[in-house]
């Protein structure tokens, strides 16, 4: 997951409740201010009183030179690494991405953010952002949080709608309340993850959950941060998902609370680009599938021939990350 730090010197109360309220994840603060940042709030604090000290588990290093690369390297095996670099056309963030050296560079804007997260495609795991004015602070740290990835989903047909017995299912209550179109990335293989729609509709049974995705059987994988996935019974209070739209924009959302309960279940198989998925869910009126569009359309009315939306993946999952290997799942 990316995150966001925000050096603050000299020291800014404004500052501090800025970066605090807008979700930064990290603050670097004069020496001597660490206590001053945990009396507000626990957080990483990058001080000599603080979670990560200069010159002992974290390095301020200055580069000039494209010979120091290897000494970042060797630093970053062990610490926390924040890179300033006057000239970053003189040193180029690649270099260092390409050796999977895991640095936080030090930019000044929200643009210049966004530039390290997408650097490679890759992007570094987290920027300090140094920004000295609050409300150009809170306006990029908004910006940062609404920036995320994005999924390339296609139209898969169904060819199958099928009950099934009773088995354990899990309904995965986010920190955020979702919109119309939006919802998880869920399924019975990894190569193969239908978008399972938030409950924002109203039906005469239940008022609309937008925070929630009845999502499936625990044995189904879901896509989480990182590019990841892990299987739906290992989530828990705390981790992060992500959620995704019917446009395949991509953002992190903090789980607050997943339930696994006994529920009669669905089979759906669809076909998309001549390859056959599946996916089991819960036997219920208020369970969606996404159509193309971003319209929900729920379980029970699913028919042979409709369309709904998939993410399809080349290759195998291990331990969640993406590998090389040819693997069937039936």
């Amino acid at each position: 997951m990316q995150e966001v730090w925000v050096k603050i010197a000299p020291w800014n109360k404004e500052l501090v409740l800025t970066a605090l309220e807008g979700g930064a994840q990290g603050l670097w603060v004069e020496d001597g201010r660490g206590e001053a940042v945990k009396a507000l709030a626990r957080i990483p604090v990058l001080a000599s009183d603080g979670d990560y000290v200069p010159g002992e588990t974290a390095e301020i290093f200055r580069i000039s030179d494209g010979k120091q690369e290897e000494e970042v390297a060797g630093l970053a095996a062990s610490r926390l690494v924040v890179l300033e670099c006057t000239d970053w056309t003189i040193i180029p963030l690649e270099n260092l991405i390409a050796k999977k050296v895991d640095v936080m560079p030090v930019v000044k804007s929200l643009d210049a953010a966004r530039t390290a997260f997408g650097i490679l495609e890759v992007g570094v795991r987290r920027v300090m952002l140094d920004i000295q004015e609050p409300l150009v602070l809170q306006a990029a740290l908004e910006g940062l949080q609404v920036q995320g990835g994005r999924e390339a989903l296609e139209e898969a047909v169904v060819t199958e709608v099928r009950s099934l017995g009773m088995g354990d299912r899990v309904c995965v209550d986010t920190c955020t309340s979702m919109v119309p179109g939006q919802g998880m990335l869920v399924g019975d293989s990894s190569s193969a993850l239908f978008l399972v729609h938030a409950e924002t509709e109203s039906n005469p049974y239940v008022a609309p959950r937008p925070f929630r995705v009845n999502a499936g059987a625990v044995h189904a994988y879901t896509r989480v941060d990182g590019g990841r996935t892990r299987y739906l019974a290992e989530l828990s209070a705390g981790d992060t998902v992500m959620l995704v739209d019917s446009e395949g924009n991509t953002s992190p959302a903090v789980v607050g609370r997943v339930k696994i309960e006994k529920r009669p279940l669905l089979l759906i198989r669809a076909e998309v680009a001549g390859k056959g998925v599946h996916t089991i869910v819960q036997n219920a009126e208020t369970i969606r599938l996404t159509a193309p569009g971003g319209r929900p359309v729920s379980v029970v009315t699913l028919n042979p021939g409709d369309r709904v939306l998939v993410c399809l993946e080349e290759g195998g999952r291990h331990f969640g990350h993406a590998v090389e290997e040819t693997i069937t799942e039936k």
